[in-house]
């Protein structure tokens, strides 16, 4: 008979670094893509039967830019008559996914995840630029959780995979946001929500 080994309880820990990018999807506008930089460290809990749960604490720095047509622009003045939003975003991201993980050939491995994940908003720079010739507009700045127009809890669902060699990975998923973060409303119908792609690299310390 052949034995099968005996469960041990043991843990992972990574250093990930990679890209994302988050975008808000509105009803009646066209979505805002940022784009970014992501880092951090999680830890791996090994259950048996190849499954495992993943936590850990990640940073995301993005930067997006959206132009605004200030009034009711001619096609000869549209190019002038426009508010340039500069964005920046710093976030907190705390995920808890379900892993399972598919041996491949050697120490290669494949996976699949599943999960949710908590976004806190840190700061939302909003860096406003006029091009605007007909109005007396100048250059300013706020930060948008401050001023009370975005929430900054944001709760996603992922789905993503990747692959493992020895203690290198790659992987990559998507994020829906599941909650409307658009705290002050022009509309009462009007929502955004934030969802966001990425792609990581991260070494097992």
């Amino acid at each position: 008979k052949v034995q099968q080994e005996e469960y041990q309880f043991s843990t992972q820990w990574r250093l990930q670094l990679g890209y994302v990018q988050p975008y808000h999807r509105t009803q009646d506008t066209a979505a805002l893509y940022m784009h970014g930089i992501r880092l951090g460290a999680t830890v791996d809990f090994l259950l048996p039967q190849s499954f495992s749960l993943q936590t850990g604490a990640l940073l995301s720095f993005s930067y997006g830019v959206n132009n605004q047509h200030w009034g009711i622009s001619t096609q000869e003045d549209a190019q002038v008559n426009i508010l340039q939003h500069n964005l920046l975003q710093l976030q907190l991201t705390i995920p808890i996914r379900a892993y399972y993980n598919i041996k491949v050939w050697k120490d290669l491995n494949a996976f699949l995840y599943a999960g949710p994940q908590l976004n806190i908003g840190l700061t939302h720079y909003d860096i406003l630029k006029p091009h605007v010739a007909t109005s007396t507009l100048q250059w300013m700045e706020h930060d948008r959780y401050v001023t009370k127009q975005l929430y900054r809890t944001n709760i996603q669902f992922g789905l993503g995979g990747g692959l493992e060699w020895q203690r290198y990975r790659i992987q990559g998923g998507y994020d829906f946001g599941l909650n409307n973060i658009l705290r002050t409303s022009a509309l009462a119908a009007q929502k955004i929500n934030e969802w966001s792609w990425y792609v990581v690299f991260s070494y097992q310390l």
